[in-house]
């Protein structure tokens, strides 16, 4: 999740300013028909704020509209196409600007070898390279500590909801959902302990140290220049 910087809200870009107080924001959620993502939107809509989801197709474009009829849109992208994460940058920025941008969506074990729609393992492709394309096409955004080195004026969180009973965790996961929510919406509004901790890595409310090689900064720049080689999308230096 990433919060805002200061520039102006008329700055064609899907990033509305950063302010230390939100009253009302706007937020942008990947992977958020379903699962936490669904639940931490409708947290924040409950809180008076402003959601655009994501789903993956027209059918799951159906069952989060009706789960949430409070959002303000639910943009489609299968975010195993290249293109269409593309395409999803483009959409969404016609739907911003954002206070905050959750990079929800996410695979887990399994999915290491099964091809996406552009050929490439989907785990990686949906983890790793669709965030990486969104932050850079949307000239500064969100989630690993590199983001927090190179755009020192844009906010940058890395939240981890823990092992939660969703369809990733299954039911018999030993935490709480809502325990998830709210680390996430704390770090989407830049509230309680994550205020002024841009680069933190939080969970259950509470930053964590990330394992050393998160923090390896010749092995960051070499992930960042292999997503931009295998994407096409080149990295933007702070503006």
């Amino acid at each position: 999740m990433k919060a805002r910087d200061e520039s102006t809200r008329s700055w064609r870009s899907p990033l509305a300013p950063w302010r230390l107080r939100i009253q009302t924001a706007r937020f942008f959620i990947t992977g958020s028909s379903d699962g936490l993502g669904l639940a931490t939107a409708k947290h924040l809509i409950a809180q008076g704020h402003q959601v655009v989801l994501h789903a993956r197709n027209a059918d799951r474009t159906k069952d989060a509209t009706a789960a949430c009829p409070g959002c303000d849109a639910v943009l489609v992208a299968d975010l195993t196409s290249i293109d269409e994460t593309k395409q999803l940058a483009a959409q969404a920025d016609r739907h911003g600007p954002y206070d905050a941008v959750l990079h929800n969506a996410g695979l887990f074990v399994g999915f290491e070898t099964v091809p996406g729609k552009s050929g490439l393992p989907s785990l990686f492709i949906v983890n790793t390279l669709t965030p990486y394309m969104l932050t850079c096409l949307w000239l500064a955004q969100r989630g690993w500590c590199v983001c927090a080195r190179r755009w020192p004026d844009v906010q940058c969180y890395t939240a981890a909801p823990g092992w939660v009973p969703t369809k990733m965790g299954r039911e018999s996961a030993p935490g709480r959902l809502e325990d998830a929510v709210d680390t996430f919406a704390m770090v989407a509004l830049g509230e309680g302990p994550s205020k002024g901790r841009s680069g933190g890595y939080f969970e259950y409310s509470k930053e964590q140290q990330p394992i050393a090689v998160a923090e390896d900064v010749a092995l960051q720049d070499r992930l960042l220049a292999e997503l931009s080689r295998i994407s096409g999308v080149p990295v933007r230096e702070e503006q």
